[in-house]
């Protein structure tokens, strides 16, 4: 289930904002082709069967070779562009090294093609590594069962659940297969890639120990998922931690983010490049702030996290986005509860939550 999120990632008015932004590149490369950011650092994009239509990846040249950074989900149209890139763009140069941001399939999907194609073993963090493992098994949040029974706990119907109970574990479609191993990265590691060293910024909230990589250097910050320029990354409770804090957590990380110098370039994994990362980090903050606010002012009486979709969104959601909805809506919850301002009840046969000096 979790494998998904970035697919899903929510919208609104706040995080929305462009306010602060410049885009220093107009024009994203067509499938297949690539952009120059820097010198000897490549943009190229692949493209996603889902609304959220593409993901941005990253060649860097590596000495007599080129590191990857994310792999893109897995479809033939993907394999075709990597066809295409690997003959025409890398000087004759071999792929050294597979870095991977993440454990969702569209960061993760083509490595363990790639690896095996160039005989590697991809470099990411340990947490994403066992991760990608889990929901492959269709454990964790994939496990229908428990995901039921964290939806059912926290107030959605009947109906709904029968849905999680038939649905496809769509992970594997995204990743067919996995790399047996990998080559961990840790927070404040330095990898050496061509000319230049890039520092491992480690953030959470969005996955458990979610990679990004800054170059000084090149003033490049290769956020992934975790700074992106116009929607706000997903940050959702799950089966596997129903007490979970990610917004809590995606909020410490987006605070170590904003030490990084006001005028780095941001590469994001979906969007454009952008220049503005104080404004965007702001802006984060902001949405949050005001997302926690709405949940406060609403449980002025008992609510649970069905209730306080539309306090969150204002749309709605098909079955497949509501579970996403549901997700993020508990984690603001839970917020709330682990900072002493909400109280979590159970009269019902579901949790509510309400103000806390409101609460019975």
């Amino acid at each position: 289930m979790q494998a998904a999120t970035t697919l899903t990632k929510a919208i609104d008015k706040t995080a929305n904002a462009n306010h602060g932004l410049t885009y220093p590149i107009a024009d994203a490369p067509a499938p297949g082709a690539v952009t120059q950011i820097a010198e000897g650092v490549l943009w190229l994009r692949m493209p996603l069967p889902f609304v959220l239509n593409h993901i941005n990846l990253w060649l860097i040249e590596d000495g007599e070779g080129w590191t990857i950074v994310d792999c893109g989900f897995a479809t033939d149209q993907a394999r075709e562009c990597w066809n295409q890139i690997l003959a025409r763009e890398l000087k004759g140069k071999p792929v050294t090294r597979v870095i991977v941001t993440h454990f969702h399939p569209d960061h993760i999907g083509l490595c363990d093609w790639l690896c095996q194609k160039h005989g590697l073993l991809p470099w990411m963090s340990k947490a994403e590594f066992l991760q990608s493992h889990i929901v492959c098994s269709r454990g964790g949040a994939a496990d229908p069962e428990l995901l039921r029974g964290l939806m059912t706990a926290h107030g959605l119907d009947g109906p709904r659940m029968k849905w999680i109970a038939e649905r496809e574990n769509l992970y594997p479609r995204g990743v067919p297969s996995l790399p047996h191993g990998h080559q961990r990265m840790r927070e404040n590691d330095v990898i050496k890639i061509g000319a230049h060293t890039w520092r491992v910024i480690v953030g959470h909230g969005h996955s458990p120990e979610h990679v990004s990589l800054y170059c000084a250097a090149l003033g490049l910050f290769i956020s992934g998922d975790m700074l992106l320029p116009r929607i706000s990354t997903n940050v959702s409770v799950w089966p596997a931690e129903p007490e979970a804090d990610p917004v809590g957590e995606f909020l410490d990380s987006l605070k170590r983010y904003a030490q990084l110098p006001g005028d780095t370039l941001v590469l994001p994994s979906h969007g454009l490049p952008f220049r503005g990362l104080n404004a965007r980090v702001d802006a984060l903050h902001e949405h949050h702030r005001s997302r926690l606010e709405r949940v406060m002012q609403a449980c002025v009486k008992p609510q649970a996290a069905v209730d306080v979709i539309p306090v969150l969104f204002d749309r709605k959601f098909d079955d497949h986005h509501l579970l996403f909805a549901m997700g993020e809506g508990i984690a603001h919850l839970n917020y709330l509860m682990h900072r002493g301002q909400l109280r979590r009840t159970c009269d019902g046969g579901y949790y509510q939550f309400q103000r806390m000096e409101l609460a019975a």
